[in-house]
């Protein structure tokens, strides 16, 4: 049996790959720009996050906002995104080749790639530091990514913005 990838946190600190579910996030319904002071109509959904901003961050109150990204079980990202209902799909995720996605293993059952989470880095919200904390201690026990997959998350986020685009390259060697 693998180890666990995660820790079992409680209270209001947050940490960079802290699982939180159920958060609160706005919707906006109607992306027509209004006039100054015009009421605009949001909606409120919830979903399941993973926090990217650094914990350093995070404990020394640099950030007002705190960066998280959807993380979904396999069944729930396969949803919208058909070509995923392929299961053989997700083993280019699981080895890192789709730079907007992240595999994790289940704090529940490590050695089960049916139970895994995909993290979606090419969706980032930004939700008040203020009303995650106070989130987080509602939830009671919750999951943190434990070192050394921690980092390895950290690093997938961080290659993800990274990536350079070049005009050209270095012509194939024949």
């Amino acid at each position: 049996m693998s180890e666990s990838w995660w820790i079992t946190v409680s209270g209001s600190s947050l940490a960079q790959g802290d699982l939180l579910p159920d958060c609160l996030l706005p919707v906006f319904t109607d992306p027509t720009p209004r006039p100054d002071n015009a009421p605009v109509e949001i909606q409120v959904k919830t979903q399941r996050l993973i926090v990217v901003t650094q914990s350093c961050d995070l404990e020394n109150n640099k950030t007002e906002f705190v960066a998280l990204c959807p993380i979904h079980t396999l069944d729930e990202f396969a949803e919208p995104n058909v070509k995923f209902k392929n299961r053989k799909k997700y083993e280019g995720v699981r080895k890192g080749t789709h730079h907007a996605l992240h595999m994790l293993a289940s704090p529940e059952d490590p050695d089960n790639n049916d139970k895994a989470l995909v993290v979606d880095f090419g969706h980032i919200v930004g939700l008040p530091l203020s009303y995650l904390a106070e989130h987080a201690g509602s939830l009671g026990e919750r999951n943190r990514l434990r070192s050394p997959y921690l980092e390895h998350f950290s690093q997938a986020f961080a290659r993800f913005f990274m990536r350079v685009g070049l005009p050209s390259s270095i012509p194939e060697f024949k």
